[in-house]
């Protein structure tokens, strides 16, 4: 999952940004309106959290834009007013869940994967797929039955790969979805994660490689070419 967070208080967005990350969720900063719109126009979100007072273009201009935009991104709204009234003009402008400051970090990210949920309505929270099994919610991977103990960052790329249901996921699509806008376009962050993924997996492979496209999920990948796996 990848989060745009637009706060303008330095120390809560890092706050916020540091532990969402902990939670296996990459997020993005932005200060004021005009940076989210930048963001908003170069980047794919998940979800969106939007201080409502921020410098630029409101956090309700922002939303507004967003949903005019078609795009579908959930919209959290962060205020530190705590009236009905409030809530209700936020929820008026396309809001899809409203937090009040202050607030608990566990309480945010319950939220934001509650809304996650929603918005992919038709996917379970536990995904199966050729032996593997995925609890989006309780964050846990089993393999025919075994649990397997995955990092943070692994799991968000297996996240990635299992919701696609077979199908190919790009590199650039990996980078953009489990990781933030700060990972360099030009690492080999990927590479090297998917590698320590299929091996915590183990054989037979899961996770095949297709040249020059990207990364799938694959129960049919031949355990007796593992250098086909590991490109």
């Amino acid at each position: 999952m990848r989060v745009l967070i637009v706060e303008d208080e330095p120390y809560l967005a890092e706050a916020i940004r540091d532990g969402l990350r902990l939670e296996a969720i990459a997020a993005d900063l932005a200060g004021d309106g005009d940076s989210a719109l930048e963001l908003l126009s170069v980047n794919s979100y998940d979800l969106a959290v939007l201080d409502r007072d921020i410098p630029g273009p409101s956090g309700d201009e922002i939303a507004c834009r967003i949903v005019a935009s078609g795009s579908g991104i959930p919209i959290l709204m962060l205020t530190a007013a705590d009236r009905i009234d409030d809530k209700a003009s936020g929820f008026a402008l396309g809001a899809d869940d409203y937090l009040t400051k202050p607030f608990e970090l566990r309480e945010l990210v319950l939220r934001l994967r509650a809304l996650d949920r929603r918005r992919a309505y038709a996917r379970p929270p536990v995904i199966e797929i050729a032996g593997l099994r995925l609890d989006t919610f309780r964050r846990e991977v089993f393999r025919d039955g075994r649990y397997v103990a995955l990092t943070r960052k692994q799991f968000a790329v297996l996240n990635v790969l299992v919701a696609a249901e077979g199908g190919v996921v790009s590199a650039e699509e990996l980078l953009e979805r489990a990781w933030d806008a700060n990972a360099d376009p030009f690492t080999n962050a990927v590479r090297i994660t998917v590698s320590a993924l299929r091996k915590r997996l183990g054989e037979p492979w899961l996770i095949a490689t297709v040249p020059g496209v990207g990364y799938r999920i694959d129960s049919g990948t031949d355990p007796a070419r593992p250098d086909r796996a590991h490109e």
